[in-house]
């Protein structure tokens, strides 16, 4: 039974943020960590102080985190960047509701003695002599201190307090990973019994010492259990200072996901029961087990209900048949075929999702080099007379004040410049669309001619159905926002996304094939309009051509290795260390070079193109950690640790150009390397040169690591591997969290169905088949509530792995 945990993350918006700029406005962006460590970084966003990010991450993380802080950052050209605040979630608060959190939460300033990360390694003995009661704390090690000092180290000493005695180890310079190894003695003060508090601190030659943590144990603790292993350091202790909102606020998404992935066995009943809602018939279908979970489903449960089901029927080969069975139900209920899909149903998240899972590419190919052209560019548009900026306008052209037509008329012929290409890379894409989304149109254009065959809908509807997922939900979102879909590395600043927002309109407008133009509020779109109107005959047969697909291929094809060998996980340029840099200085020792990593090897040449490659196999990597900053005086560096036939260990030092990226590569590595056996459990975070290691000092380079690995951190996208055990258990979850509605409207409240009879047309047998799914539903949970409980009386009872 495998276990996992991990941490989904929408970093969504902000509000009210102080103004850290002399234009009277800020450049913010965030930074996530989890116990300290940077996760993630979201992208700045410009000239704003109220902020949208929309930005998501899942962090798979060890079972032990225990919080994770999201700091709001002002981002400077020149200098450090401003620190405008933070929100500190623990575990157990995020953990308190199996929803998650999902609210505004208010800024607290960031107080430098609360800044504290790391452990420190004890053993502690209680005395009992001639002389009364005493205490020997053996202060071994401490690591991953926070740095104090210009230099990206800290020189910490660590100080005991007991029994109204103190007492100091030495200090340690310019390290984040001191090795005292030294005890301590103290005797007790006659009077009432003593906790032990241990503090570290950062000693500064001028000006006060840094503190950097402290645990403290409790008198009851010290007798009953002394303390012998590592402890997490904690701030001093204090409540979390509430800014009254005056440093403003984040809105987040945030849940915790702790699961035991059970045996396959387990899962078969459950996935019984969905396979044989796809397998069965869908029209007016109310009974079915899958549409049972959809009536419990709602809001972000249903969009993480739809992710899941299309991972997991991907996985199994079947996406095809999970989507005509969840379409033809949303057709089968719609009685207006201008509402159709109109609503965030499942079959419309699902569909959404699926094009994310397997489009992301064809997208890229379409969309990114106009979208890149209009950041370059950075044109001013604008065809809404009350917000244009004629000074603006005369800013960019530098030929005196235009007028408020000419406006218009340069930002007509912009736009037009930048939608002909668009609709051109559109209509002319037929051959890159993949197969899979062109089967599952196919299908869905079918069964929206059967349902709909009146001939004054046959017109529009047929390509409704469709546009409206591949215009509306799939390229227009991408121009909107091009930065969530991985079009660009930043959010456009204030110009440039006025011009996206444009651009969306329009395309939005194509997709809804004219029928909106000149209704609502936005009659200034109007110079739009012939354009808009030419574009539509293109887009018809656009989509009759995309639809014209032949066999009988299933949406999303086979089940994905879990980590295919021949196929690229992820590429481009990193910067390397020489083996050898012979005397060069740190940053010319680091050379540019691209790199490809596959299921089977870490490959890199000087170029893409360059045919002469060498190759690091992805079997021999032991671990694949970060970099301390100091070790290079570089950031964004990581190491990849791998081990010879010979069984020595060899360090390839890789720079990465932002934290995101960084982050990228490793999960990646980490994912690659996943099943190795004979990992390394502790490694150097820093690097050895001058004849010690940077991060702990020690003067053996093969020195046993000073840091414990992390090999159980990454990050989550949809390149992941397909599990169908994972997604199942996820489905199990969704389950779970609306058990409760399942036995209320199905079950329990059966007496009211001579009443929903009279008042909804439903048959008898429907509501019966209805209570029966649900049933067999609930069943099956209770199957695998029991199967948890036992493998978990397991563990209990046997926590350690069975002997040879």
């Amino acid at each position: 039974m495998a276990k996992s945990s991990s941490l989904n993350i929408r970093v969504v918006e902000g509000r009210a943020l102080p103004a850290k700029d002399v234009s009277g406005s800020s450049d913010p962006y965030c930074l996530v960590k989890v116990d300290d460590e940077v996760v993630a970084r979201t992208a700045t966003v410009w000239r704003s102080l109220s902020p949208f990010w929309g930005e998501e991450y899942t962090v798979h993380l060890p079972l032990d985190f225990h919080h994770l802080a999201l700091y709001v950052l002002d981002e400077d050209t020149v200098g450090h960047d401003d620190v405008i605040g933070k929100i500190s979630l623990s575990k157990e608060a995020i953990a308190a509701d199996p929803r998650g959190i999902d609210s505004w939460i208010n800024l607290s300033p960031v107080r430098p003695d609360a800044e504290v990360q790391g452990e420190i390694c004890l053993a502690v003995q209680m005395l009992e002599d001639a002389r009364g009661r005493g205490l020997r704390c053996h202060v071994r090690q401490a690591r991953d201190l926070a740095p104090r000092d210009i230099s990206g180290t800290s020189d910490p000493f660590a100080r005991v307090f007991w029994g109204g005695q103190s007492s100091e180890t030495s200090t340690i310079k310019k390290t984040r990973f001191p090795h005292w190894n030294e005890v301590l003695e103290l005797r007790e003060m006659p009077g009432t019994a003593s906790p032990l508090r241990v503090e570290l601190w950062d000693w500064d030659m001028v000006g006060k010492n840094d503190f950097l943590g402290m645990v403290e144990f409790p008198p009851q603790t010290l007798q009953q259990k002394p303390p012998n292993g590592w402890f997490r350091l904690l701030p001093f202790p204090g409540t979390e200072e509430d800014s009254g909102g005056s440093l403003g606020a984040l809105r987040l998404k945030v849940r915790l996901t702790e699961d035991r992935v059970l045996p396959s066995q387990h899962y078969q009943p459950l996935m019984a029961l969905l396979l044989e809602s796809v397998r069965g018939p869908v029209e007016e279908d109310t009974a079915s087990p899958l549409a049972v979970l959809e009536e419990v489903a709602s809001g972000d449960c249903r969009r993480d209900l739809a992710t899941t089901l299309v991972k997991l029927f991907l996985g199994q080969g079947l996406a095809g048949p999970l989507l005509d069975y969840l379409t033809r139900r949303e057709v089968a209920r719609t009685r207006d075929p201008n509402t159709l899909f109109r609503s965030n149903s499942l079959a419309s998240k699902s569909m959404q999702q699926f094009m994310k899972l397997v489009g992301m590419r064809y997208l890229h190919e379409v969309l990114k080099p106009v979208v890149s052209r209009v950041f370059e560019e950075r044109k001013y548009v604008e065809l809404d007379p009350c917000k244009m900026d004629l000074g603006r306008a005369r800013r960019i052209s530098f030929k005196g004040a235009p007028s408020e037509d000419q406006v218009r008329e340069s930002s007509l012929g912009l736009l037009t410049g930048y939608l002909g290409p668009i609709v051109d890379a559109i209509v002319g894409s037929v051959g890159r669309c993949p197969p899979a989304m062109r089967h599952a149109f196919k299908q869905l254009r079918l069964c929206v001619e059967e349902r709909f065959p009146q001939a004054e809908h046959q017109q529009d509807v047929k390509y409704l159905a469709i546009s409206g997922f591949l215009f509306l939900r799939f390229f227009a979102p991408a121009i909107l926002t091009p930065k969530l879909f991985d079009l660009r590395d930043q959010h456009a600043d204030p110009q440039t996304s006025r011009s996206l927002l444009l651009l969306a309109k329009a395309v939005q407008s194509i997709g809804n094939l004219g029928q909106q133009l000149g209704q609502g509020k936005e009659l200034w779109m109007a110079p739009l309009h012939p354009f808009l109107l030419q574009s539509i005959s293109r887009v018809r047969a656009f989509l009759d051509e995309l639809v014209d697909v032949d066999g009988e291929e299933e949406a999303g094809g086979p089940a994905r290795a879990l980590v295919p060998p021949s196929v690229t996980l992820r590429e481009g340029y990193l910067l390397k260390r020489k083996e050898e840099p012979a005397g060069l200085a740190t940053r010319f020792a680091f050379k540019k070079r691209y790199f490809r990593l596959s299921g089977e090897d870490l490959s890199y040449a000087k170029s893409p193109e360059c045919q002469v490659r060498s190759s690091i196999p992805v079997s021999h990597i032991r671990a694949v950690e970060r970099v301390d900053e100091g070790a290079f005086q570089l950031p964004h560096v990581m190491q990849v640790v791998t081990q010879d036939g010979a069984g020595a260990l060899h360090t390839t030092y890789l720079q990465c150009k932002n934290v995101n990226e960084l982050n990228q590569w490793l999960s990646a590595l980490r994912k690659a390397s996943a099943p190795n056996q004979d990992k390394l459990a502790a490694c150097h975070p820093g690097a050895f040169r001058g004849g010690r290691w940077t991060c702990c000092l020690q003067a053996e380079r093969p020195a046993v690591g000073c840091s414990r690995t992390h090999s159980a951190v990454t990050l989550g996208d949809w390149s992941d591997p397909l599990d169908p055990d994972a997604e199942t258990q996820m489905v199990y979850r969704q389950l779970l969290l609306g058990r409760d509605q399942l036995r209320m409207k199905f079950l329990e409240d059966s007496h009211l169905d001579t009443g929903l009879e009279a008042d909804t047309g439903t048959c008898p047998e429907f509501l019966a088949g209805q209570r029966a799914a649900a049933a067999r539903l609930l069943g099956v949970l209770a199957d695998l509530d029991q199967a948890h409980e036992e493998f978990q009386r397991q563990t209990q009872v046997a926590p350690g792995p069975p002997g040879p």
